[in-house]
């Protein structure tokens, strides 16, 4: 099954006084299930902004994007012809989870709490439930020993385990991680990178930007090379990393590697 597809994908940002800025240009792509998918690319090339769309944090003007087969947004001058009620395109929503570059976690509030707080309130699990559900979550995520432990007592790599955990408790079929490690002294990198790869090694469709080439070559499926809104060049991480084809992913990665 296509897990994710997108087709035709344009995302300008207008500010007023300011030029407009076209940060994603006909960006076409699709991802099969338990796919693992890096994006890589300079800052400022549209890797954030990509995945942002796929989950509606950023709406698109052109294009179309799918959720498991399923048409979402068909958008021609930033309308969106697909009739759809609602709640059914939030359920397809909610099978996208997020981690981001910043944790986000409630610091008045536990790791269990945290992890805790969507199923109860979106998916509206049984406390009890939600719970049980959690506590093995972040067992999965090397973190039984820290349930009741708060934001400010945890290192910055468990904290995005926390993020993580978060994100499973919703269950989704798709994981999005946006630089997940960006934010991470270089010591802590590796216990948020072990977390990804038993994901990978579950079946997880995962699309991943992040400046981790070692995670890449290692786990991906395919790499995407992005620059100034495109994508330039997709391949095998073995082709990407040692044979590009294009001129500026080879500049790039001499530039990282």
């Amino acid at each position: 099954m296509t897990m994710i597809k997108t087709a035709g994908v344009y995302k300008t940002f207008r500010t007023q006084g300011r030029q407009p800025l076209e940060v994603l240009k006909n960006v076409s792509l699709s991802v099969e299930q338990s796919e693992v998918v890096c994006i890589i690319g300079p800052s400022g090339s549209g890797k954030s902004t990509y995945l942002r769309t796929l989950n509606h944090l950023e709406p698109i003007d052109e294009g179309q994007i799918y959720i498991e087969d399923k048409l979402l947004f068909d958008c021609h001058n930033r309308v969106n012809k697909v009739k759809m009620h609602h709640d059914e395109r939030n359920k397809s929503l909610l099978e996208v989870g997020m981690v981001f570059q910043r944790f986000n976690l409630f610091p008045h509030k536990t790791a269990l709490e945290n992890v805790m707080l969507s199923p109860v309130h979106v998916r509206k699990l049984p406390h009890d439930e939600a719970r049980e559900k959690s506590v093995q979550i972040l067992e999965r995520v090397g973190l039984s020993d820290k349930i009741d432990a708060f934001p400010s007592q945890l290192s910055g790599g468990q904290q995005q385990r926390v993020a993580i955990a978060r994100a499973l408790a919703m269950e989704p079929r798709i994981m999005l991680f946006d630089e997940p490690t960006s934010s991470l002294d270089p010591e802590l990198v590796g216990e948020v990178l072990a977390v990804m790869k038993q994901l990978a090694a579950a079946g997880m469709t995962m699309l991943v930007v992040s400046h981790e080439m070692g995670f890449a070559r290692e786990v991906a499926n395919r790499v995407l090379f992005m620059y100034e809104g495109s994508i330039l060049e997709t391949g095998s991480p073995e082709q990407i990393f040692s044979n590009p084809s294009n001129e500026r992913t080879r500049q790039f990665l001499q530039s990282v590697l």
